[in-house]
């Protein structure tokens, strides 16, 4: 319908408004997050309450805009003015000043301060996006207010993309505080207006209560599992492509982005993209479903395009059902209610549910399993509409019958190493005939999903502890000719050789015996004396502990308890019980768990914590590296592995050590020689000391040592301000 002109500046306004809050809702997040970093550390743990408390904050948001629906509009009005104002009582938006024990439990200390320092903001700014909907639909009788949601998913997205691309590298985190609390007052004084423009003196009866015809269940279960679905896959897809193809820094943006895109298009009035996305993405997923799972490790940046537009197209797809199944307006916000329901369903699965349930990333083709049979779909002729409909039991059996055979062969048993070209051309033929028929379909992506790379997933999976998985990610265990690995991913995390005793205990990748931190430690007698204490952040393989001494100290610190099982527990790996006499491992973060620690507790410290795609930035930070400066001695070394990929960390630690008094070399290690090669990694490791004279006599124990440096205007990360995106490595 047409917009009238005198409508215009009411459906800015109401648009406006929408935008506002959602866009400050994705900010609050990051921004909370942040500041709870320092002071809750790193561990999955924290990030897994704070979305639950983030979750449970949004479905009582929507809760309560429906609830609200019982009362007259200007009633309604009067009730959320107040929640707001009272909310207000919360800016500027900080933590509550508590101090935690150094072994306070996420599950429960996160909630409790999370909920008392933006719990009201939260949800008062959640409940914007039905509630303004709903008002939009008293203001404007006959206007669509579903395409609000469009505008509100809008908001989301840009809030998604400034804060790591603008505000966090043009903001400290106290401006940040003040920036989000004056679009507060913005957003509460929008709603003023709005609530001006809502109809007074209406019957209250036809105000309150609902005309249309409730939803049954079946409709309800409906709306659940379309919201559930793409809400988990975002995740899915999340962990699957920097699990299992590429680690880089802010990738997680951009399956989120794509997530948000969907619902701006499915939600949109002009229906023409939507739709026409929505005919063809049965086909996409079929296809895209198999290329993804079959991978290509040569080509990683093909893959994660690959999974990002399959993740918009089942997104758009079944946002799109849920566009067409949406109620009468006056049951508009127990729409959204439900939704939200299913967004966090589908959060909970694939978020805190998987890792626990699978060793690896299966909830990703699971969830694509299931948009395959929620999906809309249509059949190509009405000829195979018929056949279907004639034969359904034969095809179905047909079906049955021959995906098994290329199960039990393996594709290269058919055709030979490499060359799953022939099937994928006879999937995409029997996807001619099967789409349309939602069983048919399901049996044929299953069968593509299993064919293209499942079996491999599950080959490992039957393995004894050939893998495992916690919530820091995948670790799989592989043995080759004369060595055994252990990969993090897509990523190498450490390598034992194989053989004789001796073989067995020389370290390797990173750590070899000249590499920067190899001739640290082997320096560590001379330099400290036979009793040097030895702290090491990162566990991995447990590769370090092959160069303790007899009547040396060490000291581990590991945040996964899964890395502790496998360097320890499981036998895989032997360089703890053939190198140290039962060293201390402390599990959890380490900045938290060395500020428990005493002054001067070590003559050498090594941090191996940077190599992944996640940065932990609150280890990096001036805070960090005066915590580092109390428990190392005056005259010990603090050793920084800087191995990375993707971050350029030589200033951001050549600015810390600046600001702090340390002198800093850096050796970067190549491997010179064949027998080297096979089992040596490149490496950059920078050492620090506050006294120079004892970082010369490292120097001088050989290595081709240089100066380590930073821009004269580079300041150091402080807990107030960080931001990774200007260290990023071109590629």
């Amino acid at each position: 319908m047409p917009i009238r002109t005198s409508s215009l500046p009411a459906r800015i306004l109401f648009v406006a408004t929408i935008l506002t809050g959602s866009f400050l809702l994705f900010l609050v997040q990051p921004l909370v997050a942040r500041m709870a970093l320092p002071r809750l550390g790193g561990a999955p743990a924290v990030w897994d309450s704070a979305m639950f408390v983030y979750q449970a904050l949004l479905l009582g948001g929507y809760a309560y805009a429906h609830a609200l629906g019982r009362w007259r509009p200007r009633v309604q009005a009067a009730i959320h003015l107040t929640l707001l104002a009272v909310a207000a009582l919360w800016l500027p938006i900080g933590l509550m000043a508590i101090d935690l024990p150094p072994d306070a439990e996420p599950a429960l200390w996160v909630p409790w301060l999370l909920g008392l320092s933006i719990g009201p903001l939260f949800f008062a700014v959640s409940a914007q996006a039905p509630l303004i909907q709903r008002w939009f639909a008293l203001a404007q009788p006959g206007r669509n207010p579903y395409a609000l949601y469009a505008a509100s998913n809008l908001g989301s997205f840009a809030g998604l993309i400034a804060y790591p691309l603008l505000v966090e590298p043009m903001m400290t985190l106290h401006g940040q505080s003040w920036l989000w609390s004056i679009g507060y007052a913005l957003l509460a004084l929008m709603v003023v207006i709005c609530a001006t423009r809502l109809p007074g003196g209406e019957d209250r009866e036809q105000a309150t209560t609902p005309q249309s015809k409730p939803p049954g269940w079946r409709r309800v279960g409906q709306w659940i599992a379309l919201a559930a679905v793409p809400s988990g896959l975002v995740l899915a897809t999340s962990t699957f492509i920097t699990t299992d193809i590429v680690a880089m820094p802010l990738l997680w943006v951009l399956p989120l982005g794509v997530y948000l895109l969907s619902f701006i298009i499915a939600f949109a009035t002009r229906r023409g993209a939507a739709d026409t996305l929505t005919r063809i993405a049965p086909v996409t997923l079929l296809l895209l479903g198999g290329v993804i799972m079959g991978g290509n490790p040569g080509r990683p940046y093909f893959n994660v395009v690959i999974a990002l537009l399959l993740l918009f197209m089942v997104s758009v797809a079944l946002h799109t059902a849920l566009y067409r199944a949406r109620p009468a307006v006056d049951r508009l916000t127990g729409f959204y209610l439900f939704m939200a329901v299913g967004g966090a369903l589908g959060g909970v699965f694939s978020g805190i549910l998987a890792p626990v349930l699978f060793d690896w990333t299966y909830e990703y083709p699971l969830l694509i399993l299931a948009a395959g049979i929620l999906i809309p779909q249509q059949f190509m002729t009405m000829g195979i509409r018929h056949l279907w409909l004639r034969h359904r039991a034969v095809m179905l059996v047909a079906l049955v019958v021959l995906l098994p055979q290329f199960w039990l062969a393996g594709p290269a048993g058919w055709f030979g190493d490499h060359q799953q070209g022939p099937v994928f051309l006879i999937i995409a033929a029997l996807a001619f005939v099967v789409i349309g028929s939602r069983l048919g379909f399901a049996v044929l992506l299953a069968g593509a999903l299993v064919l293209f790379g499942g079996y491999r997933a599950l080959s490992l999976s039957m393995e004894r502890d050939a893998r495992m998985r916690s919530y820091f990610g995948v670790y799989t265990v592989r043995d080759e000719p004369g060595y055994r690995e252990l990969d993090h991913g897509s990523t190498v995390h450490g390598i034992q050789l194989r053989g004789s005793a001796e073989r067995e205990r020389t370290p390797t990748t990173y750590y070899a015996p000249d590499s920067g931190v190899g001739r640290a430690m082997r320096a560590a007698p001379a330099l400290f004396g036979p009793a040097a204490r030895i702290g090491v952040v990162g566990l991995g393989t447990g590769t370090l502990a092959c160069y303790a001494r007899p009547g040396q100290t060490w000291r581990f610190y590991e945040i996964d308890p899964v890395i502790v099982r496998i360097a320890r527990d499981t036998g895989q790996f032997t360089y703890l019980r053939r190198c140290a006499a039962d060293p201390v491992i402390r599990i959890g973060d380490a900045r938290i768990r060395l500020a428990a620690e005493p002054t001067d507790s070590f003559d050498l410290l090594a941090l191996d914590a940077f190599s992944s795609d996640a940065v932990p930035a609150h280890l990096l930070t001036r805070e960090a590296f005066a915590t580092y400066a109390r428990v190392v001695s005056r005259r010990g070394l603090l050793l920084v592995h800087i191995s990375n990929r993707f971050v350029d960390l030589e200033p951001l630690v050549a600015a810390a050590a600046r600001d702090g008094g340390w002198a800093v070399g850096k050796l970067a290690y190549i491997p010179s020689d064949l027998d080297e090669q096979a089992s040596a990694t490149r490496s950059v490791w920078l050492a620090l000391s506050r006294d120079r004279q004892l970082l010369s006599a490292l120097e001088a124990r050989g290595g081709t040592w240089q100066r380590a440096s930073a821009p004269p205007d580079l300041a150091p990360w402080t807990d107030d301000y960080s931001s990774v995106l200007p260290f990023l490595r071109r590629f």
